[in-house]
């Protein structure tokens, strides 16, 4: 069972989209510097249809987006989730997740339009430092494509935290 902790309206998470970001408690991984360790406890309320729903509903039309944050002690269940959103709105909200894991779940590619995988490395940074190992692929048909570049700024602004 996935729990959310708390969700929040975001626009640096995804290129070009208003994302709704869940963010998912029962984080598995340990990530020296991880700007929400809380994550790692399972705490929260539990995600399901009837919660997306609630959710969606509250915020319909303002988003472009939902992305999962986190969920990787249940991946089957991020993916089902997904597809969930995908069929009940028709292709009106883009599916993303940002998984902690080096490498991405064979399924993603069948549920999202973005991933990101990689695991926070503190000395490397986030998505928008240049020498990071975390990498963010916008997904058409199976097709990814890495669209890291479009989070790092060249000045060094707007610094942020890894997930």
């Amino acid at each position: 069972m996935l729990k959310y902790a708390d969700y929040d309206i975001v626009f640096q998470e995804i290129p070009d989209e208003v994302t709704l970001a869940i963010n998912l408690s029962g984080c598995p991984y340990r990530c020296k510097g991880c700007h929400s360790p809380q994550l790692q406890e399972n705490i929260g309320e539990e995600l399901n249809e009837a919660a997306l729903s609630r959710l969606l509903q509250r915020y319909g039309k303002t988003i472009t987006c939902l992305c999962f944050m986190g969920g990787d002690a249940d991946p089957e269940e991020v993916c089902r989730l997904a597809a969930f959103l995908r069929k009940h709105e028709k292709g009106t909200i883009k599916t993303a997740w940002y998984s902690g894991n080096s490498n991405m779940y064979p399924e993603a590619v069948n549920c999202f339009d973005f991933v990101k995988i990689g695991p926070y490395i503190e000395a490397l940074g986030g998505l928008n430092r240049k020498n990071t190992n975390q990498r963010l692929y916008r997904i058409d048909q199976g097709t990814l494509t890495d669209i890291t570049s479009r989070l790092q700024h060249r000045d060094g602004s707007r610094e942020r935290t890894g997930f």
